[in-house]
């Protein structure tokens, strides 16, 4: 049962936020932010609220000789729409993740399979480009290194758009495919895998990072196979010491190579923050992404046979060219589904 109290605070909340941003100077953005993320909610609480309204009429109209037809007409379909209608305010009143809304980075790197796992790096690379783009998100590569053969050893994207981490936080994990290598003259099938992390984006106020606990070394940038890229000492890494992360970047800017190399390690202190905060996370998240090992695997993608395995849930598709191009939404929502289900059924909803 759904309690009442809980849906009048909730619109209580709504309705104070938009007299408060009617009023408010520089607090409007936080507003705005909340208001923004309750509407959905409320939303669906006042659709839930309208129908539970109307079928009380309706139940009342029953004993009225005149509208007593009428009432038995509608009745069936109201009664029909209430179980839906609870499902979709159950959905909404679920605990939200406070960085769902966010823009996300995406670290992709090789593992086990050596120069094909580099390239099916490549490949994910693309299809993450090409779903972010049919989503009309930017998508800004932030750092990369080739392979001579054209493959990723490593790859950093930024992602920004409107609930960004919500969508993508699901392929963090090892990623493993199963092809014939276009190296391969015998038409063997190869097994290979890629690791996949998407970290949210942190904001100034989520991290502070004490300029005693960095150091920065500036070094050549170089391309695939060690050529120089550029004569100057413009590649920038920092060690950010208590932990351990290093990152780098190597864009033609030393002082663009900082301040990107500065977000990328606040982004993964940012998670490492979010996940000692939540202990079952930091285990879910070292599960998904393991080691790069075949084994430790979240998806496979099977190219003889033109299909995607999501492990997790068991789904299997037969689209696996459809899902290359980027067509993700149908994986991401039944990770996303099934997500939902397990929060409704820890709250004994």
């Amino acid at each position: 049962m759904i309690s009442e109290d809980r849906l009048a605070r909730i619109t209580g909340r709504y309705e104070y936020l938009e007299a408060a941003m009617a009023e408010s100077g520089g607090e409007y953005a936080a507003l705005a932010r909340e208001y923004a993320e309750l509407r959905p909610v409320v939303e669906a609480v006042l659709g839930y609220q309208a129908l539970v309204a109307d079928l009380a009429e309706a139940e009342a109209m029953l004993d009225d000789p005149e509208m007593r037809a009428l009432a038995e007409e509608e009745l069936p379909a109201l009664r029909a729409r209430l179980p839906e209608l609870e499902h979709e305010v159950q959905l909404a009143l679920l605990p939200r993740d406070a960085a769902d809304s966010r823009p996300a980075m995406i670290e992709i790197r090789p593992g086990t399979g050596g120069d094909e796992a580099a390239l099916f790096a490549g490949d994910l690379l693309r299809m993450y480009q090409r779903y972010c783009e049919a989503r009309g998100w930017k998508f800004d590569l932030v750092e990369q290194q080739l392979t001579e053969l054209g493959g990723i050893k490593e790859v950093t994207v930024s992602v920004k758009g409107d609930g960004v981490f919500a969508r993508l936080k699901y392929e963090s994990g090892v990623h493993r495919v199963q092809r014939v290598p276009s190296t391969e003259s015998g038409g063997r099938i190869h097994t290979s895998a890629a690791t996949v992390a998407v970290l949210p984006e942190a904001e100034d106020v989520d991290i502070r990072i004490d300029p005693n606990d960095i150091r920065i070394d500036t070094m050549r940038a170089s391309g695939a196979g060690g050529q120089h890229v550029n004569t100057t000492d413009s590649a920038v890494r920092i060690t950010h010491v208590p932990s351990g992360i290093v990152v780098t970047s190597s864009e033609k800017s030393q002082h663009q190579n900082r301040a990107i190399a500065m977000q990328v390690l606040r982004n993964r202190l940012f998670d490492l923050e979010r996940s000692r905060a939540d202990s079952a996370r930091a285990a879910d998240r070292k599960a998904q992404v393991g080691t790069g090992d075949r084994s430790e695997r979240i998806r496979t993608y099977n190219f003889p046979q033109g299909r995607m395995t999501d492990h997790r849930i068991n789904l299997t598709l037969y689209k696996l060219d459809q899902v290359m191009q980027g067509d993700l939404d149908e994986i991401i929502d039944a990770l996303t589904a099934d997500h939902q289900a397990r929060l409704l059924s820890e709250a004994g909803a």
